[in-house]
């Protein structure tokens, strides 16, 4: 897939060398081991010299020259107020498009290099703004305009998908992005990634590599009932007493204000009422801050059929729980709002996303960065094909609704389906697990050691293409943090001496 029109060139020593390479690469045990392997690659098909061509229709080469050459002149002049112009001028991650997805599928490592002596220098600018050497600007207006930056420059988020023990897949890629420090501080997650969202979302940061160890995960989350006391009941195919237990053992009794409070980390949780006629609902410090974690992840991991409809549970001021809407039922946020990318932009300031997506139902339907923004003609017919089965599948679901307003179980049902049709399940950035047929019969498997092994590996080596522009992403943002914090403590210190 990657390097198809470079590896057309190479002789058949380099081309035997290429699939070798590329063999070995799947089977790489650590992102160091994968990033040797890929650079190797990027020499071998001649991919790296793509780097240093600044031709694309994918971004504006002229405009990133131009601020790239005013950049290290006024650095090299020290004109600290001309750079912060300079700077406020292109504050955002995707400035000239150089964020395009397009430009992170040509070479398994980095991107085009004037974009990296681009991002390169603007951290580098706004590190020397925040420095003793910029002595132009005053601590204030320094600490002002790093305030400013952060709002204009925005943070990412991180969504994890559905896909019950599928969802173990999310671990691998948490491990790639806390080994590489990229790991955002929002969180998004439906049922199964509400419960990875939760874990990390109640824990204290020293607790984040034991929990990615994979140990809490180690428990009977799913206990199947008699097919007998199914037709009998209005309950689903599973016990929610078991999945409830497992909840409950491992998040404790804290709500979202709580969880905030003690891990740090901005946790979201979809989910939504029984009665599709109201929208799909966001829990979290914000809207929810006295729901307790666990009920709302039972909310959300009751997904239709398979778990019955549950009721939130929140804590009162007195340490009293209490029912959280009582007269209404909550199921699994995914099948109306996997990925709440617009309610958390509000919430948060969001710059960009990462979308880790397992869900059985969807990633089959995926495409690839390349399938989906290619503009050849040949591309064409399968553009027009899946746009139009999506209005037609609409206008079914549509249809069927309508004539099924007397039978609410039947009505219920559509409604689901047509909230499953009708979202967006793409990120900025999209990791998306390819299983084969074994590894989807490991879905309502409950969660053992060797399962969790090999599907978090699945995970990180799914991850690990994605880091070169995750990083890209993330480079200037965290410079702007970490100036600001500076600056801050610096403040406090001259605070503390002149008192």
């Amino acid at each position: 897939m990657l390097f198809k029109d470079f590896s057309q060139n190479v002789n058949a020593y380099k081309s035997k060398r290429v699939k070798l390479l590329k063999q070995q690469i799947q089977h790489a045990q650590s992102y160091e081991e994968w990033k040797a392997l890929a650079l190797k690659i990027d020499e071998a098909t001649g991919a790296w010299e793509w780097k240093y061509d600044n031709t694309s229709p994918y971004f504006d080469a002229a405009v990133i020259a131009s601020r790239l050459n005013l950049l290290k002149r006024y650095k090299s002049m020290q004109r600290g107020k001309d750079l912060m112009h300079v700077l406020h001028e292109g504050l955002t991650y995707d400035v000239a498009n150089i964020a395009h997805p397009m430009l992170f599928t040509a070479t398994c490592i980095g991107t085009k290099i004037i974009i990296e002596d681009y991002i390169d220098q603007v951290s580098e600018c706004l590190a020397y703004i925040a420095s003793c050497e910029c002595t132009d600007i005053s601590l204030k207006e320094k600490i002002k305009f790093f305030t400013e930056s952060k709002v204009a420059y925005g943070q990412p988020a991180i969504m994890f998908s559905g896909g019950a023990t599928l969802g173990l897949f999310h671990t691998g890629v948490c491990k790639a992005l806390y080994e590489q420090d990229l790991m955002p501080a929002v969180l998004s997650g439906s049922s199964a990634g509400a419960i990875m969202t939760a874990m990390l979302g109640v824990a204290k940061p020293t607790e984040i590599e034991h929990i990615l160890n994979g140990e809490n995960f180690y428990d009977e989350a799913f206990k199947f009932r008699d097919w007998k006391e199914v037709i009998k009941g209005n309950s689903g195919l599973a016990d929610v007493r078991y999945l409830k237990q497992f909840l409950k053992k491992n998040l404790g009794d804290l709500t979202f204000k709580e969880a905030f409070e003690q891990s740090g980390l901005h946790i979201n949780v979809a989910v939504a009422p029984y009665e599709a006629s109201q929208d799909a609902r966001i829990m979290n410090k914000f809207t929810s801050p006295d729901v307790l974690v666990w009920s709302a992840v039972l909310a959300s991991c009751a997904v239709p059929v398979l778990f019955p409809p549950v009721k939130l549970t929140s804590k009162r001021y007195d340490g009293k729980y209490t029912s959280y809407m009582a007269n209404t039922k909550w199921v699994d946020g995914s099948v109306r709002s996997d990925f709440p990318q617009e309610k958390m932009a509000r919430l948060y300031n969001l710059s960009y996303t990462i979308a880790s997506q397992v869900n059985p139902h969807i990633v089959p339907f995926m495409q690839s960065d390349e399938e989906r923004y290619r503009k050849d003609m040949l591309s064409w017919p399968e553009r027009i094909a899946r746009r139009q089965s999506i209005v037609i599948s609409r206008g079914i679901m549509d249809f069927a609704r309508e004539r099924a307003e007397r039978m609410p179980t039947i009505r219920r049902l559509l409604d689901y389906g047509y909230g499953v049709i009708d979202q967006r399940y793409y990120g900025d950035v999209n990791i998306i697990g390819r299983f084969n047929l074994r590894e989807y019969s490991y879905m309502l498997k409950n969660p053992k050691q060797n399962l969790f092994k090999i599907l978090q590996q699945e995970g990180e080596r799914a991850t690990w293409p994605k880091i070169s522009s995750i990083e890209a992403h993330a480079r200037v943002g965290k410079t702007i943090h970490h100036c600001l914090e500076s600056l801050k403590v610096l403040q406090h210190k001259e605070k503390h001496a002149s008192a």
